[in-house]
């Protein structure tokens, strides 16, 4: 057996880019401002309703991030392909801040600019959008959501090897929580992640953090 070498570890971390430990698969949304009228407004989509996942749900434009792609990237390719405009329609103004999720995906989330020429009378891509709806910024500001605050619990088995760790009593194992922010907006429920990032970028701004 060759012995390893501190060379050997050289070579393997050369040039090598860091990434996550372990399974996980990486989003990325853009959240568009629309200004109509001299009102600023943030775009939303309310996904199809033969999706495989979360029909019906209020959400950002955005999806998985494909290989080679950045996350500026993926937000505006599934942004054009969802709303049928242009890549050179969205104006990016920023990276926001990504979110870390206790079920092993990343969800990065871009600040755009949208005109309101562009959407207006636009045709979504039925296969994936129900429609979109405008809500002012101004509602969010004045609004702060209802929010609702849970416990993520490991689910330990029976058999687990606690004499193979010496712990033949049992571990302590780690406990996690998670916020669940709610809007409601006239006919319209905005939660989970979505309004997680609709929250933030409402506080960033008004500099309540």
């Amino acid at each position: 057996m060759k012995k390893i070498t501190i060379k050997d570890f050289e070579d393997t971390f050369l040039n090598r880019e860091p990434k996550s430990l372990g399974t996980y698969q990486y989003y990325s949304v853009l959240v568009p401002l629309v200004e109509k009228d001299g009102e600023l407004n943030i775009l939303y989509e309310v996904r199809a309703e033969n999706m495989r996942q979360q029909p019906g749900e209020v959400c950002f434009p955005g999806g998985r991030i494909e290989n080679g792609e950045s996350a500026e990237e993926c937000a505006v390719r599934e942004t054009s392909e969802e709303l049928n405009i242009k890549g050179e329609e969205i104006r990016i103004i920023a990276q926001m801040d990504f979110l870390h999720t206790y079920s092993n995906f990343t969800l990065y989330s871009l600040l755009g600019i949208i005109d309101y020429e562009v959407i207006c009378g636009l045709t979504v891509n039925p296969d994936e959008v129900k429609e979109i709806f405008l809500v002012p910024v101004s509602f969010f500001v004045e609004n702060e959501p209802e929010v609702y605050c849970f416990d993520v619990l490991p689910n330990i088995g029976p058999d687990f090897p606690y004499e193979k760790i010496n712990f033949q009593n049992g571990y302590n194992w780690r406990k996690g929580k998670s916020t669940v922010p709610i809007y409601r907006y006239e006919n319209r429920v905005i939660w989970g992640l979505t309004a997680r990032i609709t929250n933030h970028l409402i506080d960033l701004v008004t500099q309540k953090i």
